[in-house]
């Protein structure tokens, strides 16, 4: 196919444009007609050529001479697939260029006017930044067809445009003194639906076509040979997702949430293996925190061991979270969502630029919620603020800086314990804590980033973030049952401090050597984190009881002793240091524009430091016990990716990983050694309906060595078991099949076990890993029936699930169902969204996992739920 950033323009006559714009799978069925030796239709071809008064070839006279058909194959087949790409979303040319539309672009630099014009159009619009630089325009403001916007927005520019016989747009650069001139590459009348723009707050895609995170360079997902699933605003905003554990769990195969600590820290399992409490943000390391997704644009998980690019990843993968962006045009919107057991949210957004150049432009995203439980005592009161400052001087240089507040105040779910290999059979709404008293958070994190572009090929990139966080603790863990009725729990208090640094400096380059492409990137980052707490009560292990017993069945509350927790003596106190610098390359090699090949390669230097105080909680004995172990790898990573069709993809890859030192706390200050992983994976990619209709589908087989478990003697701490093996099948359909339609589909296999036995783990050989199922599903679709009301149902299904490492504890599957409907009421220049959603419609009785930590506690999931919205966009 054409590449349509290239001077070359395909251009297709009206009658060729597939005829059923709300039948993408007729035009399907069309394509395959025009897939055969004698082609019914014509077409027209535009190259460079055609611009200085060639006409354009035609088969209209030649369609049934073999000679003809044998010589001009590639250039039919091109066409045939570039109309087969224009269905249902595409109107024709005419249509386009002549229907009128509200425009409202502010005067000022003549490329952004043009882009923004573009897109509003419906035009997809690429190029040379230097034939607009220096040049302006006075906007446009009001009811314009595409052939209007142009002579206004060029008027006075220098800048001139055609529209062809063929109903297609071309813009030419008139040179000074001179009447040549030159086409812009790609001016192209599309449907504002191909693709998805990051930057549209309206828009309904669930399918994105590129992603930064598996390679550190803007790729297309049918090119990287890695298996990446994004979750977009978009889905969440259906789904009315107000964390990104239900986002990730109920939307990408493979991945489910971690339960340690009950509600307290955000983590997964992905592929089997836990991220170990560290999530990325805009490809920097954060750990042991909570998103709040006020201001997240989309999420991304990367499967298996990315550690080549960003070090200390886990072997089944990473999540990447991407921040929504400083517009150059306002959008505002206030939300407020109401639910069950009251749940109360508010989230207001505002964006858009400052100076009448849109160089400086503005975000800032708030939310504030008080969500209680169907539990008692249970919830979450979060204040979150994220004001973003975006400064583009020229089309060469971005910076970015950004500021995040949050404090959470929460009352944490430790679940119910384990009577022999099941749950205790309590009611679902049991809470086995006392007071409603929990931990309370603080965050602030500061980002700043810039790139600059020094020509065309090479491009550097830096970014930066700071994240002071610390927790004031206070819970009672569950420890174990004393009897049949009563369980013994143990109380944690004092305050912890984190400190989290991160850096990368990223040069990338386009250069093409003896006919192939090369997408260079070298780079290096450096990370350090380091966690203090002094004077804690960590009472689990030395005979302290100030936490009591509680009947598990008929449980009392307010019996606790908060003056004898509180005047008990420290017992635990910590120190660590984790620092990391890695350097890495990377070349994405292009051949014969099907054949891609990523490969690269990664060596570290890890440092992890540990001191600790068992005995009487004070930070300078833990000081004094602090000693560090190094850690250097070099890690390779090679992929192999061949497109055959535009819509098909075939990739295999090879991975190697330095995960995290393990920061696990390990009974008596033991060093443990660091994980290590290994992945082998295999599959296949396809695209239809212009990239809005994606899929994925891939084989791994993976291995981590030095994997961290319970301790089955001290509860709280880890032990390391010799080697663990995850392997299996994973299946994504993500996207809009219709204009009308939007559909998601997961399956996952996943065999994780213990392979190899470890230090203190001869009883885990064998095992599989908690909370991880065989057999996971999930399906999800909405329809809009109207332009204003839209309805979706979904389900999720996952089947058992091993409770615990050192017992047959074995949690039941379970199946949810959940709907949605949505009525868009416009009101003037705004528009008013009214929403409904229920989850476990059916009132499921089930359990989401289970805890490492005491007495094999498993967390019960939500039963029925109603979460109703009112969002009010401008």
């Amino acid at each position: 196919m054409l590449d349509t950033g290239s001077p070359s323009a395909l251009l297709l006559k009206k009658r060729i444009i597939f005829p059923s714009k709300n039948n993408p799978l007729k035009n399907l069925l069309n394509f395959f007609q025009f897939a055969v030796p004698v082609f019914p239709r014509s077409f027209v071809l535009v190259n460079e050529n055609t611009t200085n008064g060639e006409k354009p070839m035609s088969n209209t006279h030649h369609r049934c001479d073999p000679g003809f058909r044998s010589s001009r194959l590639s250039h039919v087949i091109q066409g045939i697939l570039l109309a087969s790409a224009l269905t249902a979303s595409v109107v024709a040319q005419g249509e386009e260029i002549t229907n009128r539309k509200s425009y409202h672009i502010s005067g000022g630099s003549l490329g952004q006017a043009l882009s923004q014009f573009a897109r509003d159009a419906g035009i997809l619009f690429t190029g040379e930044s230097k034939l607009t630089d220096g040049k302006t325009s006075k906007g446009l403001d009001g009811e314009y067809t595409v052939e209007e916007g142009f002579r206004k927005l060029l008027a006075g520019s220098g800048l001139t445009y055609t529209i062809t016989d063929d109903n297609a747009v071309a813009i030419k650069v008139a040179e000074p003194g001179s009447d040549a001139a030159s086409t812009l590459p790609a001016v192209k009348v599309v449907s504002t639906k191909v693709g998805y723009d990051s930057t549209d707050p309206y828009t309904k895609d669930y399918s994105v076509p590129l992603s930064s995170a598996a390679s550190k360079t803007e790729m297309a997902l049918m090119e990287t040979p890695v298996n990446i699933q994004i979750v977009p605003r978009t889905i969440m905003d259906d789904q009315q997702d107000i964390e990104i554990t239900e986002a990730l769990s109920r939307n990408v195969s493979g991945v489910q949430r971690s339960m340690d600590y009950g509600d307290l820290y955000e983590n997964f399992n992905i592929r089997g293996f836990s991220t170990n409490f560290s999530t990325y943000r805009n490809g920097l390391r954060r750990y042991t925190n909570y998103s709040d997704p006020a201001n997240i644009e989309q999420v991304e998980v990367i499967k298996g061991p990315a550690a080549v690019l960003y070090g200390q990843i886990q072997p089944g993968g990473m999540v990447n979270v991407v921040t929504k962006q400083a517009l150059d045009k306002p959008y505002y919107s206030l939300q407020q969502q109401f639910g069950s057991y009251d749940q109360y949210r508010t989230t207001a957004a505002a964006t858009g630029p400052i100076d009448d150049a849109k160089t400086l432009k503005y975000r800032f995203d708030a939310s504030y919620q008080d969500l209680s439980s169907f539990k008692k005592y249970v919830g979450d009161e979060r204040v979150f603020i994220a004001p973003k400052l975006s400064w583009t001087p020229n089309d060469r240089f971005e910076a970015n800086a950004e500021l995040e507040f949050k404090h959470d105040k929460r009352v944490n779910d430790n679940g119910i314990p384990t009577i022999g290999n099941r749950p205790a059979p309590v009611a679902f709404n049991t809470y086995l804590g006392d007071v409603a008293k929990g931990p309370t958070m603080n965050s602030v994190l500061t980002a700043f980033d810039w790139s600059y572009k020094f020509n065309n090929q090479w491009k550097v990139t830096n970014r930066f973030m700071h994240e002071d966080w610390d927790i004031n603790y206070f819970d009672l863990q569950p420890q174990y049952m004393l009897n049949a009725t009563m369980l013994r729990r143990f109380p944690i208090t004092g305050v912890a401090y984190h400190d989290t640094y991160g850096t990368n400096l990223d040069l990338i380059g386009n250069v093409e050597l003896f006919n192939t492409k090369h997408e260079l990137l070298i780079g290096g980052d450096f990370s350090r984190r380091t966690r203090k707490a002094d004077k804690n009560r960590f009472a689990c292990c030395n005979g302290n009881n100030t936490g009591g017993t509680v009947d598990i069945y008929n449980p009392a509350y307010n019996t606790v002793d908060l003056a004898a927790i509180y005047s008990s003596p420290y017992d635990y106190a910590v120190r660590e240091k984790e620092e990391w610098f890695g350097v890495y390359f990377q070349d994405h090699i292009t051949l014969f524009e099907k054949l891609h090949i990523l490969g690269g390669g990664r060596y570290d230097w890890a440092t992890f430091g540990r001191g600790s105080d068992f005995a009487t909680g004070s930070y300078d004995v833990a000081s004094a016990n602090y000693k560090s172990t190094d850690n250097q790898k070099f890690s390779p990573r090679v992929g192999i990716l061949y497109q055959p069709m535009s819509w098909l993809s075939v990739y295999g890859n090879y991975t190697e990983s330095l995960g995290s030192a393990n920061t696990g706390m390990v009974y008596g200050n033991q060093s443990i050694k660091p994980e290590i992983g290994e992945q082998f994976e295999a599959g296949f990619k396809t695209e239809f309906f212009d990239q809005r209709l994606s899929s994925t589908v891939s084989f791994y087989h993976l291995t981590k060595q030095n994997i961290q478990l319970s301790d089955p003697i001290h509860t709280g701490f880890t032990v390391t078991a010799g080697e663990a093996r995850s392997q299996g099948i994973e299946a994504d359909l993500k996207g809009r099949v219709t204009d009308d339609l939007n559909l998601i589909l997961t399956y996952a296999y996943t065999d994780a076990r213990i392979t190899k036995n470890g230090e203190n783990s001869d009883e885990a050989l064998g095992k599989r890993l908690i909370n991880v199922p065989e057999h996971q599903a999930s399906l999800w679709g909405t329809y809009q029936f109207t332009p204003e009301f839209k309805a979706g149902i979904g389900g999720v299904l996952v089947g058992s699930r091993a409770g615990q490492t050192w017992s047959d504890l074995e949690l039941p599957g379970y199946a949810r169902m959940d709907m949605m409907a949505a009525y868009v009421k416009p009101i003037g220049k705004t528009r008013l969204t009214t929403q409904l959603n229920i989850n476990n419609v059916l009132d499921k009785e089930y359990y989401a996992g289970a805890t490492q930590q005491g007495a094999s506690n498993t967390i019960t999931g939500n039963p029925i739920t109603v979460m109703g919205s009112l969002k009010l966009e401008y």
